[in-house]
């Protein structure tokens, strides 16, 4: 029970977002009352906190299967992307920025996590990438796995972009897109230029 109550109020949080969204709200969505979620939660807090911290280990899992796909570095970048498109589109705020807004303690404990995580699977991505003739040798993978961790959550900074006019699915493709651009040799260049051209289809 608990465990379908964190999957689906994680879900209802990515469309609705993390302020407007009340424990009664979440009770009449779920078809339970409000009673039995205080059963499993201390409050809307602590809601948040594991639902977010329960979405991060899914969205992990699925990242994890695509990179043990087979695919090419560039390739595996763009995959990974999709597995975000449908849960970011119909945002018209960031929900990492609603979140780092109204729940700071459990924004700094995601961050940390997807610091860690994500540096590791970059530079396993662009150690791939090197050996597969699709990006330069002479790159500073720490350095850049840093550039491109600080550049993917830019985009969720509401006083940077507005969503209405820039899906953030759009804007993290864009985000790819320079980044990939910026390390790419003649050989990733063309695959890049692929991967867009299947987006566009």
């Amino acid at each position: 029970m608990k465990q379908s109550i964190l999957d689906k109020t994680a879900d209802i949080f990515l469309k609705f977002g993390y302020k407007s969204v009340t424990m009664d709200d979440i009770a009449n969505d779920l078809g339970m009352s409000k009673k039995t979620l205080y059963k499993y939660f201390k409050n809307k807090e602590d809601l948040v906190d594991q639902a977010t911290l329960c979405f991060h280990e899914r969205c992990l899992n699925k990242i994890n299967g695509i990179c043990s796909s087979g695919y090419n570095a560039i390739e595996e970048n763009f995959e990974v992307k999709k597995i975000f498109k449908d849960l970011l589109q119909t945002s018209d705020e960031s929900p990492m920025y609603q979140l780092k807004r109204y729940y700071p303690k459990t924004y700094n404990k995601v961050i940390g996590k997807e610091f860690k995580e994500f540096q590791n699977c970059l530079i396993e991505n662009l150690n791939n990438g090197i050996k597969e003739g699709l990006y330069r040798t002479n790159i500073n993978k720490s350095v850049l796995s840093r550039f491109y961790f600080a550049l993917i959550f830019s985009v969720h900074d509401d006083e940077l972009f507005t969503y209405k006019n820039n899906s953030l699915s759009k804007l993290e493709i864009n985000a790819l897109e320079y980044h990939t651009r910026a390390i790419a040799t003649p050989k990733g260049i063309k695959e890049l230029d692929k991967q867009l051209a299947k987006l566009n289809q």
